[in-house]
């Protein structure tokens, strides 16, 4: 006879990365009901195209490191729904989670919804998406073979996505408004110093896309123009707060302030992840802090 599902959940996780899956693990073997809700699985995790610094793996990619993850997640009875969620209110005692298909009840909440790469804000970017414009080599890079591409940012994920990017492409164009790259790690910078395929371009932006129905060439603050049939965006990611702000939580410069057990100010709603005000944000701790989460909500709930 099937389970039937409860009118309230213990436990809703909003975000499917490392943080919000590890959260869901640990609340299934705690025995708590529990649903993760997500537009993406995966988060930004899925999107590297090899991690090299997580336990267990000398190397792995991030897509098959996040679907190992999300099957152990689902063999344990935990549902991950493909939804976005609208808004988050307090009702009656319980959280009332509003997504683009339907409402679900939770008496407690985790956001684990991470971060949203920044945009360049140039006009026909939007028109450009798919057809030019990228925000994830990895997902993106197959279909640039043979081509000229360009990249945005001077970050290690700049920097990796250039190196994957120059696996396919005739020529990658690093675009950086530094005069040098100081973020990446030295390693990461060497390597792209090496990559015949790969050439650097400082002090300078990407003022225009220029194309009519798809990306033909860029045009930058030097008034220069390339000819690319891609464009990847690399400069950096702000974290997901609207579903915090108007729940009344307590931001520190930008992020969801938490303490030592990842809660909020907000009573019953807990974070974990890229999203909180943690410094290191990386794979691991992203877990750590899912699984700390899960832990606070299931000692809070058997206090009850």
């Amino acid at each position: 006879m099937a389970r039937r599902k409860p009118l309230a959940y213990d436990l809703i996780i909003v975000g499917a990365g490392p943080a919000g899956l590890t959260a869901a693990i640990y609340a299934a073997r705690y025995k708590l009901s529990c649903l993760v809700i997500a537009e993406t699985i995966g988060g930004r995790a899925a999107e590297a195209f090899e991690i090299k610094n997580f336990p267990s793996y000398e190397k792995i990619s991030g897509i098959e490191l996040m679907e190992k993850i999300r099957k152990q997640t689902e063999c344990l009875g935990v549902e991950i729904k493909n939804e976005r969620v609208d808004k988050i209110k307090k009702e009656k005692g319980y959280f009332v989670v509003k997504t683009t298909e339907k409402d679900y009840l939770a008496k407690k909440i985790i956001l684990a919804n991470g971060l949203e790469k920044k945009r360049l804000g140039l006009e026909k970017e939007d028109k450009f998406l798919g057809k030019g414009v990228s925000y994830c080599a990895v997902c993106d890079a197959p279909f640039f073979k043979n081509k000229k591409v360009a990249v945005v940012g001077g970050s290690d994920s700049a920097l990796a996505a250039a190196s994957l990017l120059s696996r396919f492409a005739n020529k990658v164009y690093i675009i950086y408004r530094k005069e040098k790259f100081f973020r990446a790690k030295p390693a990461m910078v060497e390597e792209v110093r090496k990559n015949k395929k790969i050439k650097a371009i400082f002090n300078v932006t990407v003022t225009k896309l220029l194309g009519e129905e798809r990306l033909k060439a860029i045009e930058l603050s030097n008034k220069k123009r390339i000819a690319v049939d891609g464009l990847f965006v690399e400069i950096g990611a702000s974290p997901n707060v609207e579903l915090a702000k108007d729940l009344g939580i307590e931001l520190e410069n930008g992020y969801i302030k938490v303490d030592e057990m990842q809660r909020t100010n907000v009573k019953g709603v807990y974070a974990a992840g890229d999203i909180t005000n943690r410094p290191l944000k990386q794979i691991i701790t992203a877990a750590a802090q899912g699984a700390v989460a899960a832990t606070t909500v299931y000692e809070e709930l058997k206090e009850k």
